[in-house]
C-alpha cells in the first residue's frame, strides 16, 4: 500500500529527526479539511527556529556576560556602576540587599563587587539565614513577597470555547453551514415555515453535534497534556531548613535557601557557593560553552539551569524566577511544541491518499448527479423553466458531496493517535512511568531489545551489610536518625550504625580536606582527612579489584598491619569472587597515613600504597517479579541485556536469578568488549546477555552497534551523568526517576518513576497497544470510508440520487472518526500483545491481514446495501406512499448497524474471539450503547430533520440482523490464509509468532 502510493515523504524518523524530513512531510499533506485541528499536536517550526533564535541571543549574552566581561570591567569606571535603594518591605523583613543588586553580582560573575560587599559570608548576613542552620520555615513568605518566586513565565491554557472554534475551522463544515443556511432561506421562500427549515437545520444541528464532541474530545486530550506536562516538570533538591535536611520542589526554594547539590544535579537557582568537593559545573546549557567550570571559593557563582558534572557541595540561593537567566530561556522552551510521531506522519500521509481519492469521487457524484439532472429537464423538455426546487436540487447535490468530502477524508487518522497516546501516557503515569517525548511510547512497541542497569533496576536497590561524603545522618522532622545518600554509602552507613558509631563525634574529630567523588569511570571514592594530632590519613573505597591492587598491606585477624604478598592478595580475591558469587556486591575499603601536615598545601590523594581493611559483601535481592517479566518480554521476542559496573561473578549470578544469562549466552566485561575488533563484535554482540565491569562508554559502543550492525530497537536504561550519551543513542532512553540524575532524566525519552523493571516492560505493553489500537482504528475507519463512497456514487450514477443524505453522512462520519477513535484507540493492552514478535523497524502499516478483513467487510456491505438500493422495495415488499423513505431508512439504519458491529469486529485484527476484554473497557461499550441510542432517536424522532421515517419492529429487526452477519462472516474471513513471504519464525519456547513486519507488507 505505502509504496503504491508514494509513502516515501512520510517517513520519519522516530528520534530526532531532521528539519528537513519535518517541512517535508508537511508540503506533502496537499488536501486538509481543518489545517487548525489536523496540525494543533504537530510542532510550528517557524515559531521553534523564532524561539531558537532568541535563546541564542540569550545564549550569546550571557557567554559574553562569563567570559568577556572580565577584560570588559577594566574600562569601566567603578563609579559609574548602578546604585540600589533597599525596598522598604525589604528592610522591614530584616533583609540587607537589593533583589536586583544580588541578581546582577550572580549573574554577571562580578567577583569583584561580591568582595566589596564582604564575600559570601556578608551575603549570607544580608540575606537573615545561616549557612548552617538554613532558614526558617515562618520567614518563607515574606522571601517570596520581596525576592520572587521560583517559577516561570508559562503560556495560560487553551480554554474548551477555543477547541470549539478550532473544530469550526474545517472547510467543510464552513460550505455545508453556507449551504444550511441557504437551504433555509430557499426552503422558507418556496415551503414555507417551518416546512421549507427542516433540511437546513437538520444540517446546521448534525454539524453542531460533531463540533461538540470533537471539541470536548481534544479539551480532555489537552487536559491530560497538561498533567503531563506537570509531572515532568517536578524536580526535587535537597536543602537544610531550621536545621533539617529535607527534600522539596524547586519551585518551592526561595532566597537565602542552602542547598546541597550532588552530581547529576541541575542548579535549581542562581546562588553561590558555600563550601564542597570537586564541585564541576556544565554551563553549556546557558553559555553554549563545553568546558565545565570548576566552582570553589575563588569562582563562587553558580547560575540556575547549569548541571553538576562532577563533586558535590552547598549553596546560599540569591536569585529566583524571571530574575534569572534561565528563566529567560525556559519562556522560549516549549515554543513550537513537540515533534510529531512517526505513526502520526504516516497516518497523515494515508489520510492524504484517501482524501484525494475522496475528493474525486465527491466531485464525480455532483458532476454525474446534476448531469442527470440536466439530461431529465432536457427530455421533459423543462429545461427552458427553472424554479426554486430545481435550485434547491442543485444546492442538495452540492452538499452530499461535500458531505462526502467529510467522511472521506479521514481527519482522525492522525488525530487518533494523539488521542491514544495521550490515554496511553495518563495510564503510565498512573502505574509509575512517565513519557517524555510522545514517540517514545509508541517506539517503545516495536523495541527488540532493552539494555537494562542492574542495580535499582533488576534489584531492590536497598542494600544492606566512618566519616564519609555521599551519605549522611540527619535528624528529620520528629527528631529520628535518617540516612541521606547513595544506596552503597547509605548501606555502610546503617552497618556504622549497628556497630554503634558517633557519626557527630567522628564529624567533630576529623576534617575533610579534600575527596575525589565516586564516578563511574574511577569505580572508587577516595578522601583525605585531618587527624587530631594533626597527621593527614587517606581512605579509599570502590571496586574490589581496582582497591586491591591498590594494596600492598592488609589488617590481619590480630588487627596488626601486614605486608600483603601474591599468593595473600590472591586468597582475598577468592573471598571476593566467592562473595560475587552469591550475588554479593563486593567493596574493599582502604587506608593510607600519609607524612604531611594539615597546612601543607596541594596534598595529593594517593593511588597506591593503601592497607586493606575489609572487604564488605553487600546484598541487594532481585525485585519481586523481575524474573517473570523478563519471561514476558523473551516470549515476547525482546532480547534483555544486563550492562553494570559490577563484578562479573555478581553480574553473572544476578542475571542467572533474574532468567536474563541463559545456556548459550555469553557474560562479557567491559575492557574485553572495547577490545574486540568489528569482526569479532559482530559474531559475539547477538549472544551477549551480560555486560559486567563497564563503562558508560560501553553501553553506549553496545547500543550504536545493536542499532547499525543488526537493525535492532534499542531501548536504554540510565542513571548516571555519564549513561547521558547512550541514553541519547538509543531509540528509547529510560532513566531511573528514584536514582537518577537530572541529566540522565533530561536525556531520557521515558522516566520509570519506581526504577522497576516490571514497569519497563508495561511501557512496552502499552507501546504495542497503541499501534495494535490505531491499526483496528484504520481498519474500521477504511471500510466506512470505502462502503460510504462506492454506494453514493454508484447509487447517483445509477439511480440519479444518494440514498445516504447529508445529515445522515454527518452522523456516519462522527460514528467513525470522533467515536470510532475514541472506541478503538483507547482499549489497554491485554496479555496477548506480549505473545507476538515486535513490528520491525520500517515494516508497513497497513498489513495483507488488515485488508483481508477490510475488503471483506468491505464487499459484504456493499452487496447488501446495493441489493437494498436497487431492489429492495420489491424484495422486502414495501408499498404506500412513503415506500421510498422507509426503503432509504432500513438503508442508512442497516448501514449504521453494519459500522456498529464491524466496530466490535475490529476489536481483534488477527483473532476470531473478539469479546475477550470487551466487558471490561467501559469506554468501547458505552460509545458502542451511545451509538445505537442515539440511531434509534435519530430514526424514530428525528425524521424531521434525518430525513427518515419511523420503522416498525420488524424493519428494526432486519436491519440489527443485516448488522449483526457481518459478525460470523469476520470470524470466515479471519480463517482466510495470508501469503507469507517468509518462513515462520519460532521462539525459544516453541511458540509460533504471528506474521508481522514485511511478512505482511
Amino acid at each position: 500500500m505505502d509504496s503504491l502510493l508514494s509513502m516515501k515523504d512520510f517517513e520519519l524518523e522516530p528520534k530526532n529527526p531532521s528539519p528537513e524530513a519535518l517541512r517535508r512531510w508537511r508540503s506533502a499533506v496537499s488536501f486538509v479539511k481543518n489545517r487548525r485541528r489536523r496540525f494543533r499536536m504537530v510542532a510550528d517550526l517557524d515559531k521553534r527556529d523564532q524561539a531558537q533564535q532568541i535563546k541564542q541571543g540569550i545564549k550569546e549574552k550571557i557567554r559574553i556576560a562569563l567570559y568577556v566581561q572580565k577584560a570588559a570591567l577594566q574600562f569601566i569606571d567603578a563609579g559609574s556602576r548602578v546604585e540600589y535603594k533597599l525596598p522598604e518591605e525589604a528592610r522591614q523583613a530584616g533583609f540587607g540587599i537589593h533583589p536586583d543588586e544580588i541578581a546582577a553580582i550572580v549573574r554577571g560573575h562580578d567577583y569583584k563587587n561580591l568582595m566589596n560587599i564582604g564575600g559570601v559570608e556578608a551575603i549570607t548576613r544580608k540575606l537573615a539565614v545561616s549557612a548552617d542552620e538554613g532558614i526558617s520555615e515562618e520567614s518563607i513568605e515574606s522571601r517570596q513577597t520581596v525576592y520572587g518566586v521560583n517559577r516561570y513565565t508559562e503560556k495560560p491554557s487553551r480554554s474548551f470555547l477555543m477547541f470549539v472554534w478550532d473544530a469550526l475551522q474545517d472547510l467543510t463544515l464552513i460550505i455545508l453551514i453556507v449551504c444550511a443556511i441557504v437551504s433555509i432561506g430557499v426552503g422558507i421562500a418556496t415551503e414555507g415555515f417551518p416546512k421549507g427549515t427542516y433540511d437546513g437545520v437538520g444540517i446546521i444541528l448534525s454539524i453542531f453535534l460533531v463540533v461538540i464532541v470533537t471539541a470536548v474530545s481534544d479539551y480532555q486530550q489537552s487536559l491530560q497534556f497538561r498533567d503531563l506536562d506537570k509531572e515532568k516538570k517536578k524536580i526535587f533538591v535537597h536543602v537544610t531548613r531550621g536545621g533539617k535536611r529535607q527534600k522539596i520542589s524547586i519551585y518551592d526554594i526561595v532566597v537565602g535557601d542552602i542547598v546541597h547539590l550532588s552530581t547529576g544535579d541541575q542548579v535549581p537557582a542562581d546562588g553561590l557557593y558555600i563550601s564542597g568537593y570537586f564541585l564541576l559545573i556544565d554551563e553549556s546549557s546557558l553559555s553554549g560553552e563545553s568546558e565545565p567550570v570548576n566552582v570553589n571559593e575563588e569562582k563562587p557563582f553558580l547560575l540556575s539551569g547549569t548541571k553538576v558534572q562532577d563533586g558535590q557541595g552547598k549553596m546560599l540561593v540569591t536569585t529566583v524566577g524571571m530574575r534569572t537567566e534561565w528563566g529567560k530561556l525556559m519562556e522560549t522552551l516549549n515554543e513550537g511544541g513537540d515533534d510529531e510521531t512517526p505513526l502520526q506522519v504516516k497516518l497523515n500521509g494515508v489520510a492524504t491518499i484517501i482524501g484525494k481519492i475522496g475528493l474525486t469521487f465527491a466531485c464525480l457524484t455532483f458532476v454525474v448527479l446534476t448531469i442527470r439532472f440536466l439530461v431529465e429537464k432536457a427530455i421533459n423538455g423543462e429545461f427552458s423553466s427553472w424554479s426554486s426546487n430545481d435550485a434547491l436540487k442543485l444546492l442538495d447535490f452540492f452538499a452530499i458531496a461535500v458531505t462526502i468530502i467529510v467522511v472521506a477524508v479521514p481527519e482522525g487518522l492522525p488525530l487518533a493517535v494523539t488521542l491514544s497516546l495521550a490515554f496511553a501516557m495518563k495510564k503510565l503515569m498512573n502505574d509509575k512511568a512517565l513519557v517524555r517525548h510522545l514517540s517514545a511510547c509508541e517506539t517503545m512497541g516495536s523495541s527488540s531489545c532493552i539494555c537494562t542497569d542492574k542495580t535499582g533496576t533488576l534489584t531492590t536497590n536497598h542494600m544492606a551489610i566512618c566519616q564519609n561524603t555521599s551519605a549522611e545522618v540527619v535528624k528529620d522532622k520528629d527528631g529520628n536518625n535518617t540516612i541521606l545518600g547513595t544506596p552503597t554509602e547509605s548501606a555502610l552507613m546503617e552497618f556504622g550504625l549497628l556497630l554503634g558509631a558517633d557519626f557527630d563525634e567522628q564529624h567533630r574529630v576529623y576534617k575533610i580536606l579534600k575527596v575525589e567523588p565516586f564516578n563511574s569511570v574511577r569505580k572508587k571514592m577516595s578522601v583525605l582527612v585531618a587527624l587530631p594530632d594533626g597527621g593527614v590519613r587517606a581512605f579509599c573505597k570502590g571496586a574490589s579489584e581496582i582497591i586491591l591492587k591498590m594494596c600492598n598491606k592488609i589488617i590481619n585477624s590480630n588487627g596488626e598491619v601486614v605486608d600483603l604478598p601474591e599468593d595473600q592478595a590472591n586468597k582475598v580475591t577468592a573471598v571476593i569472587n566467592g562473595f560475587a558469587s552469591e550475588a554479593l556486591r563486593t567493596l574493599c575499603l582502604a587506608v593510607k597515613d600519609i607524612n604531611q601536615s594539615e597546612g601543607d598545601i596541594d596534598i595529593d590523594i594517593p593511588d597506591s600504597g593503601y592497607t586493606l581493611i575489609t572487604i564488605v559483601g553487600i546484598k541487594d535481592p532481585v525485585r519481586p517479579g523481575v524474573r517473570e517479566a523478563v519471561q514476558t518480554c523473551l516470549a515476547a521476542g525482546v532480547t534483555v541485556r544486563m550492562v553494570t559496573g559490577d563484578n562479573i561473578h555478581t553480574a553473572r549470578a544476578i542475571a542467572q536469578e533474574c532468567g536474563i544469562l541463559t545456556e548459550g549466552g555469553v557474560a562479557i566485561e567491559g575492557p574485553e568488549f572495547r577490545d574486540l575488533s568489528l569482526e569479532q563484535m559482530k559474531d559475539i554482540i547477538p549472544r551477549i546477555q551480560v555486560m559486567a565491569r563497564s563503562l558508560p562508554l560501553d553501553k553506549h559502543k553496545l547500543v550504536t552497534n545493536l542499532r547499525s550492525m543488526f537493525g535492532e530497537v534499542v531501548a536504554v536504561t540510565g542513571d548516571g551523568t555519564n549513561d547521558a550519551p547512550a541514553l541519547h543513542e538509543s531509540d528509547i532512553g529510560l532513566a531511573m526517576g528514584i536514582a537518577g540524575t537530572e541529566v540522565a532524566k533530561e536525556n531520557a525519552d521515558v522516566i520509570i518513576m519506581d526504577d522497576n523493571f516490571t514497569t519497563i516492560v508495561n511501557v512496552a505493553k502499552w507501546g504495542r497497544a497503541v499501534y495494535i489500537n490505531i491499526q483496528k482504528f484504520v481498519q474500521f475507519q477504511l471500510t466506512v470510508n470505502i462502503v460510504a463512497l462506492v454506494i453514493n456514487f454508484v447509487s447517483a450514477c445509477i439511480t440519479g440520487s444518494a440514498p445516504l443524505t447529508a445529515v445522515q453522512l454527518l452522523w456516519v462520519n462522527l460514528i467513525m472518526d470522533t467515536l470510532g477513535a475514541l472506541a478503538l484507540a483507547t482499549e489497554p493492552p491485554n496479555e496477548g500483545l506480549m505473545k507476538n514478535p515486535p513490528v520491525a523497524r520500517g515494516a508497513s502499516f497497513i498489513t495483507k491481514t488488515m485488508w483481508r478483513n477490510i475488503i471483506g467487510q468491505s464487499i459484504y456491505q456493499l452487496i447488501v446495501l446495493g441489493l437494498l438500493t436497487f431492489d429492495g422495495l420489491n424484495l422486502l415488499n414495501i408499498t404506500g406512499s412513503d415506500a421510498t423513505k422507509v426503503l432509504n431508512t432500513l438503508i442508512f439504519n442497516s448501514f449504521v448497524f453494519c459500522q456498529v458491529f464491524n466496530e466490535i469486529n475490529s476489536r481483534d485484527i488477527e483473532r476470531i474471539n473478539v469479546f475477550r476484554g470487551m466487558f471490561g473497557s467501559w469506554i468501547f461499550l458505552g460509545i458502542i450503547f451511545a451509538t445505537a441510542a442515539f440511531q434509534v432517536i435519530i430514526v424514530e424522532f428525528l425524521g424531521t430533520f434525518a430525513s427518515t421515517v419511523p420503522l416498525n419492529w420488524q424493519m428494526w429487526l432486519l436491519s440489527i440482523a443485516i448488522g449483526a452477519v457481518s459478525m460470523p462472516l469476520a470470524a470466515i474471513v479471519k480463517c482466510i490464509p495470508i501469503e507469507r513471504v517468509t518462513a515462520i519464525k519460532h521462539n525459544h519456547d516453541g511458540y509460533e509468532a504471528l506474521p508481522s513486519g514485511p511478512e505482511l507488507a
